[in-house]
């Protein structure tokens, strides 16, 4: 099967000690190496408020995942959390479709810039100094000389 990346976030409750964060993420990640699998990225996100109260939490801790692997890796890391007490809400979305859409939608632009560049007789890549700078020091800038504040 085509290897996907994939992100999980999930919920534990607010008394959770950083050892029982840790304990959890350590079983996550025993799932995910014995399926052939391997987590690019883990985040503590800390205690937030939740949107909306879950059971009779207001408060929780997050923890995001970044897991390259397959669906049948995502369906047994779904089953398990389900049966897992300490997990309060968990979400498993697909994000490498996202990721394609974005590199499509930027080589487009790339290529339709380059394009009327030539149209119009620059050359296809923009040259150090052409264009508007971002870094105007309050000397260089006179559009607002005169106006009084």
């Amino acid at each position: 099967m085509a290897v996907r990346q994939y992100e999980l976030v999930y919920i534990l409750p607010p008394e959770t000690t950083e050892q029982q964060a840790t304990e959890l993420h350590d079983q996550v990640a025993s799932i995910v190496t014995r399926m052939n699998g391997h987590i690019e990225k883990s985040e503590n996100w800390g205690r937030r408020r939740l949107a909306y109260e879950i059971g009779k939490f207001k408060d929780g801790v997050y923890v995001l995942d970044v897991i390259n692997g397959d669906g049948e890796l995502m369906k047994e890391l779904d089953r398990r959390l389900k049966v897992i007490d300490q997990v309060v809400r968990h979400i498993i979305v697909r994000v490498d479709e996202e990721k394609k859409v974005v590199d499509r939608t930027r080589t487009k632009r790339q290529s339709e810039s380059e394009r009327r560049r030539v149209r119009r007789g620059l050359p296809p890549q923009r040259q150090p100094g052409e264009g508007r700078s971002s870094e105007t020091e309050e000397g260089d800038d006179d559009r607002f000389d005169g106006v009084e504040v």
